[in-house]
């Protein structure tokens, strides 16, 4: 069974920094591509930033030099480093992962077949 275990949610005043951590156990898969979207209360859900087995990264543009993304594979886990956060970074996320790693790629974060539970985070003004 995969299972997928996020951490590092919570609440920031703005300009402040969060790291999100997802742990990933049961996926045997060499390829993959792994990231996070996230949901607003009223919005779609949104590809936030994912990383492929391939070594491509995808950052959506509204947080293009305030995320990052990496992976540490010897802890199987994956991480969201979120610098100068604002209001429009409040929301739900998740972590996901598949095993097609074309599904991270240069201009979108598709989909994921496996799903973590969500962490809230909530930037104040």
């Amino acid at each position: 069974e995969v299972q997928l275990v996020e951490s590092g949610g919570g609440l920031v005043q703005a300009g402040g920094s969060l790291r999100l951590s997802c742990t990933v156990s049961g996926f045997t898969s060499d390829e993959y591509a792994i990231g996070w979207f996230r949901q607003a209360p009223g919005k779609e859900r949104e590809g936030v930033s994912c990383i492929s087995s391939h070594g491509t990264t995808y950052y959506t543009d509204s947080v293009k030099g305030r995320f990052t993304i990496s992976d540490d594979k010897a802890k199987n886990t994956f991480y969201l480093q979120m610098n100068n956060l604002n209001s429009e970074d409040t929301a739900v996320y998740r972590c996901a992962v598949d095993p097609n790693p074309f599904y991270c790629n240069a201009n979108t974060y598709y989909s994921g077949l496996y799903w973590g539970q969500g962490t809230q985070v909530t930037v104040s003004p």
